[in-house]
């Protein structure tokens, strides 16, 4: 995903479009998108595109007025990987972190030797805080180091926690292993 419809511009079709990444130069030069809502899509060709400041303005073939886009307001557009902004270092495509494990490898403060890795929870997605990103982790059944009481909800489903994603509160991210170092147990309370 590069980015999202943010409503129309004029009335012949024309949108905005915010970038996931922050960097709209790879958008404007795309020449096909697939639109996304949920399980909705539909794929367009992009017949002009123009910069903005903190935006990009698209036409797509085929949709011809301000109604027509409206109907797209806030659906995503997703290209192949190729089409994407570059990764520089330390930086993600979310769809690679959904699905990786987070690992909590124990307090090293507590102890010389070093502890075994366990799965505290699976990650499900990647959210947009104002602050920064936070990772969605749905914690694991299974995990012994954190009790029944935070890994459940009172009706007794697993329970998701927002673990902010900066340094602090995550190590290690390996997305070709699936694994997401997590540094501190207290922030899953």
């Amino acid at each position: 995903m590069v980015g999202f419809i943010r409503g129309s511009h004029g009335f012949e079709g024309e949108c905005k479009v915010e970038s996931s990444s922050g960097e709209y130069e790879h958008i404007a030069k795309l020449e096909q998108v697939t639109l996304r809502h949920g399980d909705q899509t539909k794929e367009v060709k992009v017949e002009s595109a123009s910069l903005a400041h903190n935006t990009v303005y698209l036409k797509f073939k085929g949709i011809d007025s301000d109604e027509a886009i409206k109907k797209f307001n806030r659906w995503e557009l997703v290209v192949p990987r190729k089409y994407a902004k570059p990764l520089k270092k330390d930086e993600w495509y979310i769809t690679d972190l959904q699905n990786c494990s987070l690992v909590w490898n124990g307090d090293p403060a507590l102890s010389d030797a070093p502890a075994a890795e366990e799965v505290v929870g699976t990650i499900t997605d990647v959210l947009e805080g104002g602050a920064g990103y936070l990772l969605e982790v749905s914690l694991s059944e299974s995990c012994t180091c954190i009790s029944d009481d935070i890994k459940f909800t009172a009706s007794g489903k697993p329970r998701t926690v927002l673990v902010p994603f900066n340094n602090e509160h995550v190590g290690k991210v390996d997305v070709v292993n699936g694994t997401v170092q997590l540094m501190h147990l207290w922030i899953l309370e």
